[in-house]
């Protein structure tokens, strides 16, 4: 019977080759239910054989465990086949991670080890050992995460580390420390300690010979985004931007090349189908054609191709990025949603600097890739997360995140160009893909009312904009960003402008300010500095709020390059210099204000800039420059007025201003709630958030200033 097995295997691989996935399980199969018995060793191979093609191609997780499950039970009873247990086992924790079966998983992970001990310790091959022990150890890791035992996680990568080091192979311990980093980022506890391995990582790179590099592309595309996600929390923008470029050229470079073989491989394929060929001919082009599909799996970081295998360009291209090899076979994220994580990247880091045609670029490339891959998925327009296969969950949660914040950035970029309609558009199918997805989409609710606010805000709805922010505050665990909520519901409290508001904009203050040292980076104290800033112009202590504002310059000027931010700041400083009557250093501070609001195509703070100098103009005399000063003032109000009244008018005004919080009906599934639980899920890896701060933009000035009206307020721009 061995000879019909052998036959069997064959014709499945031949049909496989051809795409014909189902036929080639049929082949399988048809081995399983045979009623002639076949030794277990067949049995085994075809069963793991079958479960590999259903968690390659299919969804059919619960299938493929039956099969290794069977296969599992039948392997007990054979003493010796080492590489078929560790086969079996790896492929049944794969399946037990898929349906959300965590301890199961654990369970399996751990006998697996036990196999690997003894194996060990009776002198087998150490090449094949060493290998799998990397495999268990990176898996265990992974579940290990998902229920938030971080400790035990690092000490699994660990083990890992040290058989990748014995084994000498320092693209492996590259794996190891990376995902290391990876972990560390997520706890985010001792700075120092996730600085360590932040320089292990750079070390274990620079370990690899320099020849090897360009086939760990995976691994290059893990570690930048590592480096980037760390060096944006810690708000090192000009480092950040450094990985980001090298990220961004590598990206583009493998896309180019990529695109000059596959027009290399259509003009081949064209001369392969004509009929004149003659054999020798066919022969070479056919030897061409190989040549360029393995060129393809090369740069995909991909294993050879099997003999015989033409296989076709969307194989040899493959859709991850391996991390690992064989049996580790790692993968953080595929291919496409690195791309799009890249895109993300660009946009998030280019905003800020008013670098918005390339912004808008990179939202509508990052976009068009991730619904592509909902569509792959099956998420259509009315598909909602009741109707997810379990295993498309965790996939399509990091897709959904991902146009989450490619949306939030799209919100940020139209608020900023004062294109109220625009943003509430994208706010809009934020909440859509909300309702649709509430359970994994339950980080965003925080940050689309935040976004409400800031939309809220931007039209003049002070209240309504306060009430969002606050309902943010609630939403989050996040430290940093419950604190920018609240500091931004203070602004929003000052632009209203009464006693009773004042009164609750100091009772958000106060606390934040006296722990503003506590917090990582400068993104949080430049929000709680300049609302406090605010506070102490209300309270008419002008020179302490030039010191605690100027401080506040200082900072986001050398740290976070926010243009819009260093505008804002720049005019209430020149309002407060024309207020203390230092005419020279107000009209200085308020032309860099104004050019970099026009930069910005930043109406509200044009319009601000220009009121001030207007009363400057007055104080000094200059009826000249106060006339044409006035002019271009009425011009732009015209402008903002119109806008305003667009956006009043729409239809999606009310409901997004409305002091409602978004409601969506949970899905009740306690697998899926533990599945996206875990920080594995959390596509941004705690990337900071996208935050920005409200500066109040007074329609009058007196020609005094000294009483620095404060009703009127100035929407926020959204920042890194």
């Amino acid at each position: 019977m061995e000879e019909v097995a052998e036959g069997l295997w064959s014709l499945a691989d031949h049909e496989e080759k051809k795409g014909e996935i189902g036929r080639a399980i049929k082949c399988l199969e048809a081995i399983c239910q045979s009623t002639v018995s076949f030794l277990p060793i067949i049995e085994v191979k075809t069963r793991l054989r079958i479960a590999t093609l259903l968690l390659k191609h299919t969804h059919n997780v619960n299938q493929a465990k039956s099969h290794l499950e069977r296969s599992h039970l039948l392997l007990k009873s054979i003493p010796s086949c080492f590489d078929l247990k560790c086969r079996a086992f790896s492929l049944l924790s794969q399946c037990y991670h898929l349906v959300g079966a965590i301890s199961s998983q654990k369970h399996i992970l751990t006998r697996a080890l036990d196999l690997i001990a003894s194996a060990a310790a009776a002198a087998a091959d150490q090449l094949e050992v060493k290998l799998w022990a990397c495999n268990f150890y990176s898996q265990l890791a992974n579940a290990l995460i998902i229920e938030g035992d971080y400790q035990s996680s690092i000490s699994a990568l660990e083990h890992g580390r040290l058989s990748a080091t014995e084994l000498r192979y320092p693209e492996l311990e590259m794996f190891f420390v990376t995902s290391t980093l990876h972990v560390h980022l997520m706890q985010w506890e001792d700075e120092n300690v996730i600085a360590s391995a932040v320089s292990k990582c750079d070390e274990a790179w620079a370990s690899i010979h320099p020849e090897r590099r360009p086939q760990c592309l995976g691994l290059f595309f893990y570690n930048e985004l590592l480096h980037i996600f760390y060096r944006l929390r810690i708000c090192d923008y000009k480092n950040a931007a450094q990985h980001i470029d090298r990220l961004d050229a590598s990206m583009k470079n493998e896309l180019q090349q990529r695109q000059e073989l596959m027009e290399e491989l259509q003009a081949l394929n064209q001369s392969l189908s004509s009929s004149d060929l003659s054999p020798r001919d066919k022969l070479a082009l056919s030897g061409k054609q190989s040549q360029l599909l393995e060129q393809l799996r090369t740069m995909a970081g991909q294993d050879s191709f099997a003999p015989g295998n033409s296989g076709t360009v969307k194989q040899a291209w493959g859709e991850g990025l391996e991390l690992a090899p064989s049996p580790i076979n790692g993968e953080w994220l595929p291919r496409n949603a690195v791309y799009a994580l890249v895109d993300l990247m660009v946009a998030t880091l280019g905003r800020p600097k008013g670098l918005f045609k390339e912004c808008s670029k990179r939202i509508q490339s990052g976009m068009l890739i991730v619904q592509e891959e909902l569509m792959k998925l099956g998420i259509t327009d009315n598909l909602k997360e009741v109707d997810l296969q379990h295993s498309a969950i965790w996939m399509a949660g990091v897709y959904l995140m991902l146009l989450m914040q490619f949306l939030e950035n799209k919100v940020a970029v139209e608020l900023t160009r004062s294109e109220f309609v625009g943003a509430q558009e994208a706010l809009v199918e934020m909440r859509k893909w909300f309702t649709r997805f509430p359970t994994i989409l339950q980080a965003c609710e925080s940050i689309i009312e935040m976004l409400r606010g800031q939309y809220a805000h931007s039209v003049g709805c002070y209240s309504e904009a306060a009430f969002h922010y606050i309902e943010a505050a609630k939403l989050t665990e996040s430290k940093s960003t419950r604190a920018i909520s609240q500091v931004y519901a203070a602004i929003s409290y000052i632009c209203i402008g009464d006693a009773d508001s004042s009164s609750l904009a100091l009772d958000l203050i106060g606390p934040i300010y006296r722990t503003i040292d506590s917090f990582v980076g400068v993104r949080e104290k430049t929000c709680i500095l300049f609302a406090y800033g605010l506070l102490l112009m209300k309270q008419h202590d002008l020179q302490e709020a030039r010191n605690r504002l100027a401080r506040g310059l200082q900072m986001t000027h050398a740290h976070l390059g926010n243009l819009q931010l260093v505008a804002q700041y720049l005019t209430i400083l020149g309002s407060l210099a024309l207020a203390l009557h230092d005419t020279v250093q107000a009209r200085e501070i308020l032309r860099s204000a104004l050019t970099l609001a026009k930069k910005l195509y930043d109406i509200p703070t044009q319009i601000w800039v220009l009121s001030v100098l207007t009363a400057l103009y007055q104080e000094v005399g200059e009826k000249g420059n106060e006339m044409e000063n006035a002019e271009y003032h009425r011009k732009k109000a015209g402008d903002l007025q119109k806008r305003l009244a667009d956006a009043h008018s729409s239809i999606h005004h009310i409901e997004l201003v409305d002091k409602v919080k978004v409601e969506a009906m949970q899905f009740q599934d306690l697998d899926m709630k533990r599945l996206l639980g875990g920080p594995s899920m959390r596509a941004n890896l705690d990337i900071p958030e996208s935050v920005g701060l409200s500066a109040p933009a007074p329609n009058t000035y007196t020609s005094r200033l000294v009483d620095l009206d404060l009703d009127t307020g100035r929407r926020t721009k959204r920042k890194y």
